[in-house]
């Protein structure tokens, strides 16, 4: 089993699922008493949320290339970025790294592809929504990407920085999420992506009819095949 490296903390909410998931996936693979070998280096996450609302994306991917090595340093053999929005600084910190970057949105693609989708909706982050950092990963691989109206995407936003982020779910914020992924729907999307690794835990398939595709399970899936082959 290869040690997977994990850059987390953005959130720590979410990170706690990425932990979770890599352990109880290679549990489920290899039976008894098996877990995921990890090394986790988890940021103060105040700190990289301003950053991105002032636009310091230079400076972030310098910060979590450093990072990236400390997390190579102490042995990690592949790495996860375990947040969709900070995929943006990828190519930097990949290029700071000895070892393989293991992609969240060409995980994702790739998924989109085996199940048969070729126009999916996005939801996530303001700066995964309108910046083409995640969009053009998926439409290489020939899927059109939709994301909501502008007031959507504000409400999308709010939602992950103001309560998820925060452990906070609250029904009408689900509400309002679902309109929003039934809205896709009619603007023919074929499914939507949970395309920030907070959204998991607000809305699930139990919610929509709509099929709902969670980074995050995604990417685990991947790491974890990844690890074990």
């Amino acid at each position: 089993m290869k040690t997977i490296g994990i850059l987390g903390g953005m959130s720590w909410e979410s990170t706690v699922t990425y932990y979770q998931g890599l352990n109880r996936a290679v549990k489920q693979r290899l039976g008894g008493l098996h877990s995921a070998k990890l090394v986790l280096l988890s940021v103060d996450f105040a700190e990289i949320e301003r950053l991105q609302h002032q636009g310091e994306w230079q400076q972030l991917g310098e910060l979590l290339a450093a990072n990236a090595r400390q997390v190579e340093a102490a042995g990690a053999e592949g790495l996860l970025i375990a947040t969709n929005t900070m995929h943006k600084v990828a190519e930097p910190v990949a290029a700071a790294i000895g070892i393989p970057l293991l992609h969240l949105a060409d995980a994702t693609a790739e998924h989109l592809l085996t199940q048969g989708i070729r126009r999916v909706g996005l939801l996530g982050t303001r700066f995964t929504m309108e910046q083409a950092f995640y969009r053009e990963r998926i439409e290489a691989r020939g899927i059109e990407v939709v994301v909501p109206d502008a007031a959507e995407r504000e409400l999308v936003h709010r939602v992950i920085y103001d309560e998820l982020c925060h452990g906070q779910i609250v029904d009408s914020s689900r509400q309002g999420y679902l309109r929003i992924i039934d809205n896709l729907a009619k603007q023919g999307a074929q499914g939507v992506i949970l395309g920030c690794t907070e959204i998991g835990l607000l809305v699930d398939a139990q919610h929509t009819a709509v099929p709902l595709f969670d980074t995050t399970a995604i990417h685990i899936e991947q790491a974890v095949n990844w690890a074990l082959a």
